[in-house]
């Protein structure tokens, strides 16, 4: 019997015949790691990707716990989509066939409130849902929590991208202290670390990728005449085409120069240097983190507190005034146990310099080995829309998910991330839905309020 089978774990012969039944031969990683904690009813905080088995990992978990007799709403699941919400729910249904009478209800905007009621009216053992419509049913005393013994956060990260960070933290006000919390999360960042820590309990933490190698960064060098820098960065862009770039220069006009010809070379490109206003500043984060534009070119000072988890690619145009921030500058890339890129250019002149970089992984190639790519582009993923209004104005993520996923119709996997500030909020959507987006939001309404809305 291999230490992977699903009989190795205390479950019943019904649960085990309905896996067999399902295909599920063996556990995957995840499900191999976390089961035994979670049926332990452990806390568990998982870094897991999308299609490693982690819905089984935590249905499995809910299902041996349920009281299918005691008819109260015993588990949650909190998804950032309503899209995966849905998936979710019907895995845990084909994983809940083994009983008898399981009632699973999905809660999420978009869809219509009054059904929703109906729905719950009749009772549930487990609600999958969005931050912000359950959070819509607990203020209006329609969903109770009360008894719920098991809360998951499944893709924790891309809630936190998406803006639920506050919802959550409301919707944990009506789920008692006393219970187990698994949080999944395809990114380790400080963010979801905090959380595990505010909500979970001296949690387990797995991670699958246990074969990880910190920062697993490919280094080149290239020595090049300061009049042909620009073309020796296009041919990086064209040649290793990354998804996303931060371009370090030393100075704010060698910046702004920079971007504004790659810009003319039709790369998507934006500059972030001293110079900028505040309200200059946010538009450019926020543009970069959530995949609007490919290309960001700053100076060290300006790129200070940039928290972007994927990045693919650093280019060094000027040689570093020292290894030190060398350092920092390429360990924003391979995050993760991702790996990255650094290029490093320099003018013959600093080759003396430059020496001092040389080691044994490090390499020095002549800027002749990159091919020119013709009728090379970059375009961005996304695009943002900014609505006005913000946290003053009481919008939240979930309103604004709502509003694009209901009325306008748009799929939840069309919207990127959301950023709510005081007086406005970013959302990305996908660069083909944009204008459908922009005119969905500027005609219809947030909140039952009318935003003006334009294009980034």
């Amino acid at each position: 019997m291999s230490k992977r089978d699903f009989s190795n774990l205390p479950l019943s012969k019904e649960m085990l015949h309905n896996l067999g039944e399902m295909g599920y031969k063996e556990m995957t990683a995840i499900q191999e790691q976390s089961l035994p904690y979670i049926l332990e009813g452990r806390d568990v905080i998982a870094q897991a990707k999308t299609g490693s088995g982690k819905t089984a990992a935590f249905g499995i978990g809910l299902l041996y716990k349920l009281q299918v007799k005691k008819f109260r709403v015993q588990s949650l699941v909190l998804c950032p989509t309503r899209e995966l919400a849905d998936q979710v729910a019907r895995e845990l249904r084909m994983l809940a066939r083994f009983a008898h009478n399981v009632k699973i209800l999905t809660l999420c905007g978009g869809a219509a409130f009054g059904p929703q009621l109906g729905s719950l009216r009749h009772g549930a053992h487990i609600i999958v849902g969005t931050p912000g419509r359950i959070l819509k049913h607990l203020k209006k005393a329609t969903l109770s929590l009360e008894d719920v013994d098991m809360l998951v956060l499944d893709e924790a990260d891309r809630m936190l991208d998406m803006g639920f960070s506050e919802e959550i933290n409301e919707v944990l006000e009506f789920v008692p202290k006393a219970r187990q919390t698994l949080l999944f999360s395809a990114t380790y960042t400080d963010e979801i670390m905090d959380i595990s820590a505010s909500i979970q309990n001296s949690a387990i933490n797995i991670k699958t990728t246990s074969t990880e190698v910190a920062n697993k960064i490919i280094e080149r060098f290239y020595e090049v005449e300061g009049s042909q820098k620009i073309n020796v960065l296009i041919n990086i862009l064209g040649n290793y085409k990354p998804d996303n770039v931060i371009v370090f220069a030393n100075t704010k006009v060698e910046v702004q120069e920079i971007a504004d010809t790659l810009q003319k070379n039709r790369i998507d490109a934006l500059a972030i240097h001293g110079d900028l206003e505040q309200y200059e500043r946010n538009d450019v984060l926020v543009q970069f983190a959530n995949k609007s534009c490919r290309v960001l070119v700053a100076t060290d000072v300006a790129a200070r507190g940039l928290d972007i988890k994927e990045l693919s690619m650093v280019v060094n145009y000027d040689l570093p005034h020292s290894e030190e921030i060398y350092t920092h500058r390429i360990g924003r890339t391979a995050r993760a146990g991702e790996e990255g890129e650094a290029f490093t250019l320099y003018a013959p002149y600093e080759a003396p310099k430059a020496d001092e970089y040389k080691n044994e992984s490090r390499l020095f190639e002549g800027a002749a080995t990159l091919k020119s790519v013709n009728g090379f582009e970059m375009k961005p993923q996304n695009i943002t829309l900014v609505i006005e209004g913000g946290k003053k104005d009481k919008v939240r993520a979930g309103d604004i998910l709502g509003a694009l996923t209901g009325e306008a119709g748009l799929s939840g996997d069309s919207i990127g991330k959301i950023d709510i500030y005081e007086r406005q909020s970013y959302v990305a959507i996908e660069a083909c839905k944009v204008d459908e987006a922009h005119d969905k939001l500027k005609s219809g309404k947030i909140k039952g309020k009318k935003f003006s809305v334009w294009i980034l």
